[in-house]
C-alpha cells in the first residue's frame, strides 16, 4: 500500500537522513519490531530503555510510510470530541484517554531533551473554532466537558478570535494551553540513529514474510531470505494492519495537505497555535519552524493510492478555499501538495493490546488525527506488555471492544 503521495514536505526538506542494510543474516533477539516509523521508533526507544535485545524492519526505506506524510501536530484532543467520547465508552474511560494524549505530550518534550533533537519541538496552544453557527452548541458542551476534566481551557468568542488571531467568519471555539509541534520524520530518525548507537538493529527495505510459532520463540522468514528468531513481536505498522488482520476494525482515509512558501511576517499571530475547526471533515493547520503555513484537510475515504493521487489539485483549491474564508486578505503561495493515508475507528481510539490470532505478539497502532501521541501510550503500554502487565487504558484500546 503506498502510504503517501506526490511531494511530502519533510521527507523533502530532510532528504536522506540515515540509511540502514536489508538484513542479509539470520538475527536473534528478545523483541522483533515490525515497521519503522515514529511509533516503531518511539517503541524501539522503549525496549532498549528496559534493557531488551532489540531488532527493527521495515519493508521500506525508514520512516518512508506514513511518517513522512504527517503534519505532526501533537493534540491531546481526540477526534471524537469528549463529551462524544463519553457517551461512547463512560466518563472514566474517555477522561483518561485524553489525559493520556496530554501526558504524551510532555513524555515527547522530556524525550526531545534526552536525546538532545534537532527536530523542532515547540510548545504551542491549540484554537478550535467553531466554523457554522449550528455548532456552537454542542462546542460549549465540549468546552465544559474539558473544563469539568481539569484541562486548561478558555472559550473565546468570534470577536476576540478575530481580534488575537486574525480569523473571520468563526461563531467561537475553545482555545487549549496543551499543544505542541515537531517535524516527526527527523524526530523518528533521531531516535533511531540514538538507539542503533546502543545496539538497536535497524534493517530497511527487509520485509516479513511468514511468521511461525514455537514454544519459547517465533520465527519470522524475511522476503530476502534471512531469518529473525524473537521471543516477541510488537507489530507497529499503523494502517497496514488491515492487510493483517482479517476483521474489520478501522476505515482508511485519506488527507491532503499544502505548505506555503516562507514568509514568516504573515504568520505571527499563529506562529504558537495549533488550529483547527468544527467542519467535516475537519481543517487543520500549523506555521512550520522555517516560516511556513501548513494546512491540511479535504478528508476522503481511501480507494487506491491512484484514485486519492488524481485529487491532489482538486483537494489544494478546496483547501485553500477554505483558508480564504477565514483569511480572506492573505494570498497563499503552494510550494507542496501531499497526500497520506490515515485510519478513522468508530470511537476515535487507537488499537493498542493483544490479538487472539499472534501469538506472542503486541500490536500498537496509533489511528485517528494525533496517532503520535498515541503511539507515545503506545510504547508505555508495551513495555508493559513485556512484563505480562495490563495497563489501564488497555480494556479501552483493545481489539473486539
Amino acid at each position: 500500500m503506498d502510504l503517501k503521495s506526490n511531494e511530502p514536505f519533510w521527507l523533502l526538506k530532510n532528504g536522506i537522513v540515515d540509511s540502514y542494510p536489508s538484513l542479509k543474516l539470520d538475527e536473534e533477539c528478545d523483541v522483533l519490531i515490525i515497521g519503522g516509523g515514529i511509533t516503531g521508533s518511539l517503541t524501539a526507544h522503549q525496549m532498549m530503555k528496559d534493557g531488551y535485545k532489540t531488532i527493527l524492519i521495515d519493508k521500506r526505506e525508514i520512516c518512508n510510510g506514513s511518517t513522512s506524510a504527517t503534519t505532526s501536530m501533537l493534540q491531546y484532543e481526540i477526534d471524537v470530541p469528549l463529551f462524544e467520547l463519553i457517551e461512547k465508552i463512560g466518563e472514566k474511560g474517555a477522561v483518561e484517554s485524553y489525559k493520556a494524549c496530554s501526558e504524551s505530550i510532555d513524555t515527547l518534550e522530556k524525550l526531545t531533551k534526552e536525546i538532545q533533537s534537532e527536530a523542532g519541538f515547540k510548545r504551542k496552544e491549540s484554537l478550535y473554532f467553531a466554523s457554522k453557527k449550528k455548532d456552537v452548541d454542542w462546542l460549549k458542551n465540549e468546552f465544559e466537558a474539558r473544563k469539568k476534566a481539569g484541562f486548561k481551557v478558555k472559550w473565546l468568542e468570534s470577536g476576540e478570535i478575530q481580534e488575537k488571531f486574525g480569523f473571520q467568519s468563526t461563531f467561537g471555539g475553545i482555545v487549549s494551553k496543551q499543544g505542541a509541534s515537531i517535524d516527526a520524520f527527523k524526530f523518528a530518525h533521531e531516535l533511531l540513529a540514538f538507539n542503533h548507537k546502543k545496539g538497536l538493529g535497524i534493517f530497511d527495505k527487509t520485509e516479513m514474510k511468514t511468521v511461525e510459532y514455537h514454544k519459547g520463540y517465533i520465527l519470522v522468514s524475511t522476503t530476502n531470505g534471512p531469518q529473525i528468531k524473537a521471543k516477541k513481536i510488537i507489530y507497529c505498522i499503523g494502517y497496514e494492519s488491515k492487510n493483517l488482520i482479517k476483521e474489520h476494525f478501522v476505515d482508511l482515509k485519506s488527507t491532503f495537505a499544502v505548505v506555503s512558501e516562507i514568509d514568516d511576517d504573515k504568520f505571527k499571530n499563529i506562529g504558537k497555535t495549533l488550529v483547527w475547526n468544527t467542519d467535516e471533515p475537519y481543517l487543520y493547520m500549523r506555521t512550520t519552524d522555517d516560516g511556513r503555513l501548513l494546512i491540511g484537510g479535504g478528508d476522503e475515504d481511501f480507494y487506491d493510492a491512484e484514485k486519492r493521487d488524481a485529487l491532489l489539485d482538486k483537494k489544494e483549491k478546496e483547501i485553500l478555499r477554505s483558508l480564504k474564508k477565514i483569511k480572506p486578505d492573505y494570498h497563499f503561495y503552494t510550494d507542496f501538495v501531499w497526500a497520506g493515508t490515515f485510519g478513522e475507528t468508530k470511537d476515535g481510539l487507537p488499537y493498542i493490546g493483544e490479538h487472539e490470532k499472534f501469538k506472542n505478539s503486541y500490536f500498537v497502532l496509533g489511528f485517528g488525527g494525533n496517532g503520535i501521541t498515541f503511539s507515545v501510550t503506545g510504547m508505555e503500554m508495551a513495555s508493559l506488555f513485556m512484563k505480562n502487565k495490563k495497563h489501564p487504558l488497555s480494556k479501552y484500546f483493545k481489539f473486539g471492544r
